[in-house]
């Protein structure tokens, strides 16, 4: 794990990974054929999904902290509305990442047994 990048640029790059997945898994190939296939990636994104709301939770904690010292602003000088929208899309984005994981381990227990026939 390389913790020397910013929280910002990991979640650039995890974005990134992601965009990678999705013109990846496109069509067949050599490493993509076979239902275990999917149920590797499928555990791996239930997985990452499992870790979002902790992250979104640490946002959270981060955007609360700098309002209790008085250190945010807006440049719209509505920063109790910009920062309740945040704080509550955070929260709706937390539940979401939940039901995502909930939703992702039951496609991946389901993928377990799942083969194919030669």
């Amino acid at each position: 794990m390389d913790l020397d990048r910013s929280p910002s640029q990991m979640a650039a790059e995890a974005a990134s990974t992601v965009r990678a997945l999705n013109h990846r898994t496109r069509a067949a190939g050599d490493d993509w054929q076979y239902p275990g296939d999917a149920y590797n990636v499928v555990g791996n994104l239930s997985e990452l999904a499992m870790m979002l709301p902790q992250a979104l939770e640490q946002i959270s904690r981060l955007l609360a902290d700098l309002n209790e010292t008085g250190r945010l602003r807006s440049d719209k000088g509505t920063l109790d509305q910009d920062l309740g929208e945040a704080l509550h899309g955070l929260g709706e984005a937390r539940e979401a990442a939940q039901q995502l994981y909930s939703a992702l381990n039951r496609a991946h227990s389901g993928l377990g047994p799942i083969g194919v026939e030669m």
